[in-house]
């Protein structure tokens, strides 16, 4: 009999030890303001038994590789364009599950005040990845800077009408603000701006407006779509709760919900 009663509190510690497992959710996140969604998350998921582990990138390379590798549950950093064209040149195999928000791109400059300002032969930086420099592209030629012949993921090489003889630097997105002091302006994404110190909606010479189509998204495997625990991921993500936070402290630093 005392050898039945052990079996059976075995199997419940190793029962216990499994759904404890089960309920740890990793995310790998970039700094703003990916991670200060995320927190709100974290205390959400908490009330529902589940341990939400960030861990933070400053790439957008590592977190689709390291997702792909299975040490991250998911990932939450990148738009829908972006996520396209990682999966059709590495085949990660992954998918996006929820729209959180919009990071508008802008241009800033510490030389200049608006477009008029821009003086031929200027340098502008953008992103050197695949979409945002199309998106950046584009941004530009919405301005009346540049024209840009039609498709998705257009490059410097794809601008059809340059009356200005701009020069167009692509760098690594992540380093942009830096190259203020050394260009006429320059491209960046909102997380980096603002952690540069830079105010969107006051400092943008140029900006996206509310209407930009690349929302930023979570993203898992495509195995993984329908478990428990992503569930939990979106259904959290997508809440009130994280509504009000984006409103109430995002909104005003250039960034919008997307849903």
């Amino acid at each position: 009999m005392k050898k039945v009663i052990l079996a059976v509190l075995l199997a419940l510690i190793v029962a216990s030890s499994a759904f404890a497992a089960n309920k740890t959710i990793t995310i790998g996140v970039t700094p703003f303001p990916h991670k200060d969604i995320m927190l709100v998350v974290k205390g959400l998921l908490a009330k529902q038994g589940y341990d939400l582990v960030i861990k933070e990138f400053t790439d957008y390379v590592t977190p689709n590789t390291a997702l792909a590798e299975k040490s991250l549950t998911a990932n939450f950093f990148q738009h829908i364009p972006y996520l396209d064209n990682t999966n059709k040149e590495k085949k990660l195999g992954l998918t996006w599950v929820a729209k959180i928000h919009i990071e508008p791109l802008g241009l800033y400059s510490l030389k200049i005040k608006k477009i008029a300002d821009i003086k031929k032969g200027a340098q502008i930086a953008i992103p050197n990845d695949a979409t945002n420099c199309a998106r950046a592209l584009r941004l530009l030629e919405k301005s009346g800077l540049i024209k840009v012949k039609k498709g998705e993921l257009v490059t410097a090489k794809d601008i059809t009408d340059n009356p200005r003889n701009v020069k167009i630097r692509e760098l690594d997105a992540a380093q942009l603000p830096r190259t203020l002091q050394d260009v006429d302006a320059a491209v960046i994404n909102t997380n980096f701006a603002v952690e540069a110190k830079l105010i969107p909606a006051k400092d943008a010479i140029v900006i996206e407006g509310k209407d930009s189509p690349y929302a930023n998204i979570i993203a898992v495997r495509a195995a993984d779509k329908n478990t428990p625990e992503v569930k939990a991921l979106i259904k959290a993500a997508n809440s009130k709760e994280v509504k009000d936070y984006i409103n109430k402290v995002l909104v005003p630093k250039g960034i919008v919900p997307a849903f």
